[in-house]
């Protein structure tokens, strides 16, 4: 009897793996419609002018590791303005995050969010500054965004290679496998941004003299402007209170801790006024 050779040809592999893919594809697509969806009904139920801050999930050790998220919720604590948290899509159609859904609108970065939210909610906390006092708080603040942050970003990513990180963050154990992805990732972009071009040293000397500014104009006063919170000092405390908490092995957490000490106690200060359920927070939650 002749024998049938059932070996099957290239082309016909091909065309099954194909179909596996564009199969895959297609349902994963679907999925992502329906859990979008879902997902969105169950926005709405957050209520009338609650806003929902999409972020990332609590840190171990600061209720968020983004201090951009930290600069909106303070903020939203200062204004007394509700919000619940969402950790299912922490990242916007930006890909940034915070982002925000209120009444079926999402806003997108937290400098924009927090404008809109101040309009809407007449919640204006330069009100009382001066033109001379409010161009020196937007410098401030455009100082340790701009600048601060990228230079932390450094000694995270080029000196301590991410591991304060991992230390910080609640996420599942297969993060750490990707790490070194995300880090080279980092590493490119403060390539591109240019502070990651010069050495750790002389970051560490740029940094330092923007903490020192901050220390200067601060000096004895309970807030950067004065005797009354204002919106720089949602930024201002976002960013101290990460170094304290997040960069605990950083030069920039030793500088804040032996010489720019009322850049430490400002952090406590905040803190306390703002966020005495600090330690409460650092449990994940979500929307029910």
């Amino acid at each position: 009897m002749k024998e049938i050779d059932v070996t099957p040809s290239p082309g016909s592999i091909l065309t099954v793996m194909i179909s596996i893919l564009v199969t895959t594809f297609l349902v994963y697509i679907y999925r992502r419609i329906i859990v979008r969806q879902i997902r969105r009904s169950v926005w709405k139920s957050a209520g009338d002018d609650v806003v929902l801050v999409h972020c990332p999930t609590p840190g171990y050790l600061t209720p968020n590791i983004s201090p951009f998220v930290m600069k909106l919720l303070t903020y939203l604590r200062l204004a007394q303005i509700p919000y619940k948290l969402e950790h299912d899509e922490p990242m916007g159609a930006k890909g940034k995050t915070p982002w925000i859904t209120l009444n079926g609108e999402e806003l997108h970065d937290s400098q924009l969010i927090i404008e809109a939210l101040s309009k809407k909610f007449d919640k204006d906390f330069n009100s009382g500054l001066s033109e001379e006092e409010k161009a020196i708080a937007r410098g401030f603040a455009m100082m340790i965004e701009e600048h601060i942050a990228w230079g932390l970003r450094v000694w995270r990513f080029i000196v301590d290679d991410g591991r304060t990180l991992l230390e910080g963050m609640k996420q599942p154990f297969f993060v750490s496998l990707i790490k070194p992805i995300f880090v080279r990732s980092q590493k490119a972009a403060l390539w591109y941004q240019g502070l990651g071009r010069h050495s750790p040293s002389e970051v560490e000397n740029m940094i330092t003299a923007d903490l020192r500014a901050l220390s200067k104009y601060l000096g004895r006063k309970p807030y950067l402007m004065g005797d009354n919170l204002t919106e720089v000092d949602c930024t201002m405390f976002a960013f101290m209170a990460n170094i304290l908490y997040n960069y605990n092995r950083s030069p920039y957490y030793d500088i804040i801790k032996g010489e720019f000490t009322n850049l430490y106690d400002y952090v406590l200060r905040v803190k306390g006024r703002l966020w005495p359920d600090w330690n409460q927070c650092l449990e994940k939650t979500k929307l029910k």
